[in-house]
């Protein structure tokens, strides 16, 4: 057996955990809202069309504020087509889906569906094809309480208080040549300034989010950053990270795909900072982490992908990747880099919510179910809450093609000093041997220690239609507890939580 020590210390602290951490994303692409979250024909269905079995997980998951409405949709969206009565929406062709939109589900019932799963409203605004003046309109239909054109429009359209949106993401992925409206980090650091402004003069609280790179690999990242940064780093708050994650045929490198998310973290993290040392400014800026997964793009890209001039469907299946105990991990270890940079990392959006590469799967008709991701972030985001801590690692490693040597078991840790609680998590990345993991708990000792892995002897097993409840947490009796040192066997590909709660 494999061996690894970790040594914990409540008093290194790199951050304190933002609840904004645990967000997600629902975009209207694919079966994500219709056939998803809303589906009036279902047997669970309120009044309103939105399925009480999806809302239950939803609240189970944990989520707490939501990207909206993309994405890649939003850059061809137009935000009037979506409030107003229904009979008069218009349908429109989504250009970067190859689908058909309805407009069905717009901004009053997707708000009126997030107060019934408790969670926040990110909204996102298109900056592809449209700019400014767009932007600004939205703003003050969602956000002025009364006494103008817009502002009554909202109170006509039967939404008389305003819906005080506070998190604004200015566009999306607009270094991508697939988005609408492509620019350079030039042209659109000018445009998102200028929208930030504008919208700035509304409401100077608002918390905008500037385009990032759409990925580290983006033959244009770093630059990128630092362009769209030069020209808007007095207007807004966070600056975006988008990264994807998939088995390409080496699992031991797709299981070090956190290595992966903590270098990119620390690249945008240093750019950032470069751009406020230029700057001579005494402002931090933040990371909204609004896109993250484990998505099998090559297989949608050679496989799902619509195309076809007569061929724009409704709610077609896109992008309903079923994933593994193995992609279940590595997303764990995931979620433990966001933790790790809890001090810049202060908002992140798991891309997506349902159906759509998500946690939460539903058939038109029939059940709703949980994947194997969902566990590891249900468990994250009930139980890591504090501040996030330093966790050292010593542990074998072994060789990836990618990463070089990578540590066999990583880790990541919370400590909430208000109630004396704190989570450990760790991942055995070992493909075959499990690892015995020494724990020195500092001042944790004494807790009562409990310990859940999500684990298999078929790390391909997932949850399905079929089978939906083939995979989940199964409590790891392997935990032991003396003094101040603890052990617990991981068994290979596996994720693992350990709660620490405070005797009284």
């Amino acid at each position: 057996m494999l061996h690894a020590r970790i040594f914990i210390d409540t008093r290194s602290v790199i951050g304190p955990v933002n609840r904004r951490l645990f967000g997600s994303f629902v975009e209207h692409l694919g079966r994500s809202v219709y056939d998803g979250i809303y589906e009036p024909g279902h047997e669970s269905a309120d009044e309103n069309g939105f399925r009480r079995d999806v809302i239950e997980l939803v609240k189970e998951l944990g989520v707490t504020a939501i990207r909206y409405p993309g994405g890649n949709f939003v850059s061809g969206f137009r935000w009037e087509d979506s409030v107003g009565p229904l009979e008069s929406r218009p349908r429109r062709l989504d250009l970067a889906w190859h689908s058909t939109e309805t407009n069905e589900v717009g901004l009053a019932e997707f708000d009126a569906w997030l107060k019934l799963v408790d969670s926040e409203l990110m909204l996102a605004l298109n900056l592809g094809t449209r700019g400014v003046q767009e932007a600004l309109d939205l703003l003050e239909y969602a956000n002025l309480a009364e006494g103008t054109a817009l502002a009554e429009k909202r109170i006509a359209d039967g939404h008389p208080e305003p819906y005080g949106v506070q998190m604004w993401c200015l566009g999306n992925e607009m270094d991508g040549p697939w988005q609408l409206g492509h620019r350079s980090a030039d042209d659109y650091g000018k445009l998102a300034a200028q929208t930030a402004r504008a919208m700035r003069s509304f409401d100077p609280s608002l918390e905008l989010v500037v385009c990032g790179s759409s990925s580290a690999s983006m033959p244009t990242f770093g630059e990128w950053e630092r362009t769209v940064l030069t020209h808007t780093y007095d207007e807004v708050d966070y600056i975006s990270c988008h990264a994807y994650y998939e088995d390409r045929g080496d699992r031991g490198d797709f299981l070090a795909s956190g290595v992966n998310m903590d270098h990119f973290i620390d690249a945008v993290v240093a750019t950032a900072d470069h751009v406020k040392a230029v700057r001579g400014s005494s402002k931090t800026m933040y990371i909204s982490f609004d896109e993250w997964n484990i998505w099998y793009n090559e297989r949608f890209e050679k496989v799902d992908k619509l195309t076809g001039v007569d061929n724009w469907p409704v709610a077609p299946r896109l992008l309903e990747d079923r994933y593994s105990v193995t992609d279940a991990v590595v997303f764990g270890s995931l979620l433990m880099s966001l933790l790790r940079h809890a001090d810049r990392v202060t908002s992140a959006s798991l891309a997506q919510l349902v159906n759509v590469i998500a946690p939460i799967m539903t058939e038109p008709g029939g059940p709703a179910w949980r994947q194997t991701t969902f566990f590891p972030f249900a468990e994250t985001a009930a139980h890591a809450s504090g501040s996030a801590l330093r966790v050292n690692v010593e542990s074998d490693t072994y060789q990836t093609a990618s990463y070089g040597d990578v540590s066999l078991v990583d880790a990541a840790a919370t400590f909430d000093d208000q109630t004396g609680n704190a989570a450990i998590y760790l991942v055995n990345r070992s493909e075959h041997e499990s690892v015995e993991v020494t724990i020195n708990l500092g001042d944790l000792a004494g807790s009562v220690l409990t310990a859940t892995s999500l684990a298999s002897s078929d790390p391909d097993a997932a949850n399905t239609l079929d089978e939906p409840d083939r995979v989940g947490l199964t409590a790891n009796d392997t935990l032991r507890s003396s003094g101040a040192t603890a052990s617990i066997t991981l068994p290979p590909i596996s994720w693992t939580q350990i709660t620490a709660l405070t005797q009284n």
